[in-house]
């Protein structure tokens, strides 16, 4: 039975240095939630707590309502009778089984009968797309198809919780989509609770029913992918997640939740405002680059633009523009480039999609 996670005030050290500090969420049952972030941000430290790998310094691990872990109150149960799946990078088969072998083996020490064995293994191969592979030697796959014997193999005890550690990683691009697509798909055709840690926002967004994202072992936020992605909570927030371009400025005025920035050269463009902030404010400014419209002369906040180089990809082009004194990068989707090198384009910012934040801040992690 799928089971709720509850993490409170998680402390982890190694040698007195905080490798998460302080985080806490919640995980319902049946609800995939992805922890995101650059390495060494405590995101597999975070998973590892809660799957009794590493012992947490402070702070509660609950699943379904049992105190699993509360180094103030002495608990600490094993890993083993925590009750948890677990899906690493390395596909950890064990190489001499075969398929139906490998998804087998954790039902041989929990008392299962033969027959509901059978029936457990036989329905989990079809959930994960292996059915016509069972009686192959595991060795004969390839990775893509390993990744999901792991993955059967951690669904066939239908354990409370599910933690998966990267499991894509070592997958080449074309499969990994693929993948992503599907594990979405059968975690929720089993109902099962997730805890997922990437460091790509595309599998986290796709994959995610909640996105938390983890910046130097604290959690920054922690919201569907949408709001992640549309609305950021600070600046590391929206670069780490794609809004690669920033842009310094001087907040003059505002209305509600939209201001107007002076961003140099006598230009002022229209904002949201993602901070509290007051005019007289200096602030950054995140913007997505294919939140860009180039040749587009709509709305409030229209510009031109001197195209510096533009870099064809097939199915889109991305164009390095110089705009308010600063070189920006636009993406732009189509199987043709429609602006030259050196030409001068009109481009249309829409003010939601430009995030006004407190200068002054820390951002990126190198």
């Amino acid at each position: 039975m799928p089971a709720a996670l509850e993490v409170n005030d998680l402390r982890k050290e190694f040698a007195g240095i905080a490798a998460v500090g302080g985080v806490s969420f919640a995980v319902p049952a049946g609800e995939i939630v992805v922890l995101l972030g650059p390495s060494g941000c405590g995101k597999t430290t975070t998973l590892r707590c809660v799957a009794g790998l590493e012992h947490a310094t402070a702070g509660s691990i609950s699943i379904g309502g049992e105190v699993v872990s509360s180094p103030a109150d002495g608990v600490l149960v094993p890993p083993r009778l925590r009750n948890i799946g677990m899906v690493f990078q390395s596909y950890a088969v064990w190489p001499h089984m075969t398929v139906r072998q490998n998804v087998q083996y954790p039902l041989k020490h929990r008392g299962v009968s033969r027959a509901d064995a059978d029936r457990r293994v036989n329905e989990t191969l079809e959930l994960v797309g292996l059915a016509d592979y069972a009686e192959r030697p595991v060795v004969t796959l390839s990775g893509g198809q390993m990744q999901r014997v792991a993955l059967a193999r951690s669904l066939v005890y239908r354990p409370r919780l599910l933690l998966l550690d990267e499991p894509l990683s070592n997958l080449d691009a074309k499969l990994r989509e693929r993948l992503r697509d599907d594990l979405r798909r059968i975690l929720k055709a089993t109902g099962m609770t997730a805890l997922y840690v990437t460091h790509d926002q595309a599998e986290a967004v796709v994959l995610g029913d909640r996105v938390g994202v983890m910046r130097s072992g604290k959690l920054l936020q922690m919201a569907p992918p949408n709001e992640i992605y549309n609305r950021p909570a600070d600046l590391f927030v929206a670069n780490f997640t794609g809004a690669s371009n920033e842009l310094a400025g001087t907040l003059v005025a505002r209305n509600g939740e939209f201001g107007t920035v002076e961003l140099g050269q006598g230009q002022r463009a229209e904002c949201a405002l993602l901070h509290a902030l007051t005019p007289g404010d200096k602030v950054r400014i995140a913007l997505r680059p294919e939140n860009i419209a180039l040749g587009k002369t709509d709305g409030a906040n229209t510009f031109q633009a001197r195209v510096l180089e533009c870099r064809y990809q097939g199915t889109q082009t991305i164009y390095d523009i110089e705009l308010f004194g600063a070189r920006l990068e636009a993406l732009e989707l189509g199987t043709a480039a429609r602006h030259v090198t050196g030409a001068t384009t009109p481009v249309s910012l829409g003010r939601e999609t430009l995030w006004a934040y407190r200068d002054g801040e820390p951002v990126r992690d190198e």
